[in-house]
C-alpha cells in the first residue's frame, strides 16, 4: 500500500461531517489518515477516566470505507487538567519563565509527571486498539524537539553528564572549565545553560543539546515498547521535524524507528522549493538506510507554501509535483497535515486537502487526480535509489555552529548544506546523505565515488580515520571551509586548520579571513569567492585556483591532494551557486560520475528509484528528454521510444524496457 491521506482530526467535527469525510476519502483516493495526534484532552478528559467511544466509532467507520489508520499517541499537548495537576510539568525557558499552558508541546519531557502520564495513555490506546483491522501504524507523539531548563531538567542532565564523562575531571577537561573560573567541584553545581551575563560555555550548550536528544529518545522508546508488546507485528515510528530550535539527532534516532517518517515543508515560493523538495527527500532517505532508504513524508502541505510572513498558494500541478517527488525519493507514499481545514485555533489557515471552500475547490480536484496516479503507481513503486555521490550531515556540528563567538555571525549551517545539495541536484546527480559521526560511516563510505563536507565542523579520530580510508581506497573527498575544526567536545584541534584533515588535504590553513556581507574577493580562474576567505599553505597539496585579490593575491584557494588511490579536495573561499556548481562537476567528471539522465531541458529533473524513472518538468514550456531506450509510461501503460515530451507542471514515471 502507498500511503495517501494526512492527519484527520475528527474530534474538531460533529458526526455528521464524519460521514462525508470518509465518502470524500474514497473519491479522493485516500489510503490511510493519521488520527488523535492532538486529542489527549479528549481521550482522556480527566486524570485517569478515559472516553474512547468517539474514537472507536471512527475507526469502525473508516475501516469500513477501506481506510487505514496511522493512530497517534496524543503526547505532544498535555490537556489542561494535567498541568493544573502538575505544574512542574510545564517547560521553563532558557530566562527562567514558566510557561502556561495554552499553546502546543507544553511539557517538560523529565518530569516524571509528565513521563507516567505519556506512558499511561499509550498503554490504554495499546489495549484497546493494538488489534483492531485498520491499524496500520502508530505514530508517537508529535515533533519531537520541545526544550526545558527547569530544576528536574537540570537532575536528568547532571545523570546523563555523569555516564557519558564518568567524572568530573573528565567533564572539565572536555569543556575546557579553566577558562572564566568555570571548573566545577560538584556534580550539583551543573545546571541546563541558562540566561547568563555573557556568553556561555558552548561545550556546555553542545552537551545539553545532546542530553535533550538522548532525553527525549527515551521518552519515545517508553512508549514504543508499550505499543509493541501489545501487538510486535504493528511498525511504530514518530515523525522527524527539521529545524534549528529541534536538539534531536534524527540520524540517531532512527535506528529506533521501525519506519522513518519526515515532516517537510519547503519554506520558498520560486523553484527553490522544488529544490528545498529534493533536499528533504534526499535526507530522510540517508536516515532510513536501514530500511533500504525506504521512509514516509508524514506531513507536508498540500496547497500552500508557507514563505516568510506569507502563504503562498501552490500553482497547478504543484501538489503533484512535490507529492511524487518524495515519493521517487523514497517515500511510501504521501500524507499530509491536515485532511480537513478548521474553522477555528491557532492553525485555522493551514494548509489542507479539503479547504475552507470546500471539495469543489483546485485542491481536493488535484488530489483526486494525485490519489488516481498513485493507485496505478501502487506495487511498482519499489527499490533503492542508487546514488555514487553523498553529502555529509551532522546535528552536533549544526549545533556547535550556532554558538556565539564565532568568527562571523553568518555562518549557516544548513544553508552550507543546503547549498551543496542544490548544486548537485541541479546538475542531475542522484544524492544520498551520509553521517560521519555514527560508528557505521566507514561501511557507509565505501558505497560512494564522490563524499561533499559542508560545516563537517566537529570530527572525532575514528570519524577522520574512516574518511581518510576512503580517499586511500579510491574515492573522492571534497571538504569546505569549517570542516575538520574541533574534536566532538567541541575544543580546537591545534596546529592549523583544519586538524582532522591536515594530512589528507594537504594544506594548513593558519587565518580566517571571513568577509563582510555582500563582500567578494577575486579568484583567479575568474569566479568570486563569498561570505568568507582564509589564508592557505599547502603541504603536498596541488594548487587548482588562487586567490586574486585583497591581501590573499596568489594565495592558495582551492586545492587537491592525491592520497593513495583516490583525491581530497579543499575549498577554501565561499562559492556562489554556480561556482560551486561548476566546481562540483569537474570533481564528478573526475570521478567518472554522471546525471541520472543526462541532456535534461532546463528546469528539469529526473529521478530513479528501482526500475521506475520519474521525470519532472518545474518550467512553464513543455520539455523533451531524451530516453536511453525504449520505455512505458506507467499510469498510461502507453510506449515510447527515443524521447518523452513532459507538459508544462507535469511528472510521469515511466518503466525502461
Amino acid at each position: 500500500m502507498l500511503f495517501f491521506g494526512g492527519d484527520y482530526n475528527p474530534e474538531q467535527w460533529p458526526e455528521e461531517v464524519w460521514v462525508e469525510d470518509v465518502a470524500l476519502m474514497r473519491q479522493a483516493g485516500v489510503t490511510a489518515v493519521s488520527l488523535g495526534v492532538f486529542a489527549w484532552s479528549q481521550l482522556e478528559p480527566e486524570e485517569g477516566r478515559f472516553e474512547f467511544g468517539w474514537l472507536d466509532r471512527i475507526m469502525d467507520r473508516l475501516h469500513a470505507g477501506g481506510i487505514k489508520v496511522v493512530l497517534a499517541t496524543p503526547t505532544a499537548s498535555p490537556p489542561p487538567w494535567f498541568t493544573l495537576a502538575h505544574p512542574e510539568g510545564l517547560p521553563v525557558t532558557t530566562d527562567g519563565v514558566r510557561l502556561t499552558h495554552g499553546s502546543r508541546d507544553t511539557y517538560c519531557v523529565s518530569a516524571p509527571a509528565y513521563r507516567a502520564a505519556a506512558r499511561r495513555i499509550a498503554a490504554e490506546l495499546a489495549g484497546r486498539y493494538a488489534r483492531h483491522p485498520a491499524l496500520a501504524l502508530w505514530h508517537v507523539h508529535n515533533e519531537y524537539g520541545t526544550d526545558c531548563r527547569c530544576d528536574l531538567t537540570a537532575a536528568s542532565f547532571r545523570g546523563w553528564l555523569e555516564k557519558r564523562h564518568g567524572s568530573l575531571d573528565a567533564l572539565n577537561e572536555a569543556w575546557t572549565t579553566t577558562f572564566w573560573s568555570q571548573r566545577y567541584s560538584d556534580w550539583a553545581q551543573i545546571t541546563p545553560p541558562r540566561a547568563t551575563q555573557y556568553l556561555p560555555n558552548p561545550a556546555h550548550v553542545l552537551d545539553f543539546r545532546r542530553f535533550l536528544s538522548d532525553e527525549l529518545l527515551g521518552a519515545f522508546v517508553e512508549q514504543r515498547d508499550l505499543l509493541r508488546a501489545a501487538n510486535p507485528d504493528v511498525p511504530i515510528t514518530t515523525n522527524f521535524v527539521q529545524g534549528g530550535w529541534v536538539s534531536v539527532d534524527h540520524a540517531r534516532w532512527a535506528a529506533e524507528l521501525d519506519v522513518v517518517a519526515v515532516d517537510h515543508y519547503p519554506a520558498a515560493a520560486d523553484d527553490e522549493a522544488e529544490a528545498e523538495t529534493a533536499f528533504g527527500g534526499d535526507l530522510a532517505r540517508g536516515w532510513a538506510h536501514r530500511d533500504g532508504g525506504e521512509w514516509l513524508l508524514m506531513e507536508t502541505a498540500p496547497n500552500l507554501i508557507y514563505t516568510p510572513g506569507r502563504m503562498h498558494a501552490k500553482e497547478p500541478g504543484r501538489l503533484t509535483r512535490h507529492s511524487l517527488n518524495y515519493l521517487a525519493r523514497g517515500s511510501r507514499g504521501a500524507m499530509y497535515f491536515q485532511w480537513r481545514q478548521p474553522r477555528g485555533g491557532a492553525e485555522l489557515f493551514h494548509s489542507a486537502l479539503v479547504p475552507h471552500a470546500g471539495p469543489d475547490s483546485p485542491v481536493f480536484r488535484e488530489a483526486i487526480g494525485l490519489g488516481r496516479t498513485l493507485k496505478a503507481l501502487t506495487g511498482k513503486v519499489a527499490g533503492p535509489v542508487v546514488a555514487d555521490v553523498a553529502v555529509g550531515w551532522d546535528a552536533p556540528s549544526w549545533w556547535a555552529l550556532q554558538a556565539g563567538g564565532l568568527p562571523a555571525a553568518e555562518i549557516d549551517y544548513l544553508a552550507g548544506v543546503r547549498q551543496v545539495h542544490r548544486a548537485l541536484y541541479r546538475s542531475g546527480f542522484a544524492t544520498d546523505f551520509v553521517f560521519p559521526g555514527l560508528d557505521e560511516i566507514g561501511a557507509r563510505l565505501r558505497s560512494y565515488r564522490i563524499v561533499v563536507l559542508p560545516f563537517l565542523y566537529l570530527v572525532s579520530d575514528a570519524s577522520a580515520a574512516a574518511l581518510r580510508d576512503f580517499v586511500a581506497g579510491g574515492g573522492h573527498l571534497v571538504v569546505g571551509h569549517l570542516s575538520g575544526i574541533a574534536d566532538p567536545a567541541g575544543r580546537i584541534r591545534l596546529g592549523g586548520y583544519p586538524g582532522a584533515f591536515r594530512d589528507l588535504l594537504g594544506v594548513r590553513v593558519v587565518e580566517w579571513r571571513p568577509l563582510a556581507p555582500g563582500a567578494t574577493i577575486a579568484l583567479d580562474d575568474g569566479e568570486q569567492g563569498v561570505r568568507w576567505s582564509e589564508r592557505v599553505e599547502t603541504a603536498g597539496a596541488a594548487t587548482l585556483v588562487r586567490y586574486a585579490g585583497d591581501v590573499l593575491a596568489g594565495a592558495p584557494a582551492i586545492t587537491r591532494n592525491r592520497y593513495g588511490s583516490g583525491s581530497a579536495w579543499y575549498v577554501s573561499p565561499g562559492l556562489d551557486d554556480d561556482a560551486l556548481r561548476r566546481l562540483l562537476d569537474r570533481v564528478a567528471a573526475e570521478a567518472g560520475v554522471a546525471p541520472v539522465l543526462p541532456g535534461l531541458p532546463p528546469r528539469f529533473e529526473a529521478v530513479r528509484r528501482g526500475e521506475l524513472l520519474f521525470l519532472f518538468n518545474h518550467g512553464d514550456v513543455p520539455g523533451t528528454v531524451p530516453l536511453p531506450g525504449p520505455a512505458r509510461v506507467v499510469v498510461s501503460g502507453r510506449e515510447v521510444s527515443g524521447s518523452l515530451t513532459v507538459q508544462p507542471g507535469g511528472a510521469t514515471a515511466i518503466r525502461l524496457e
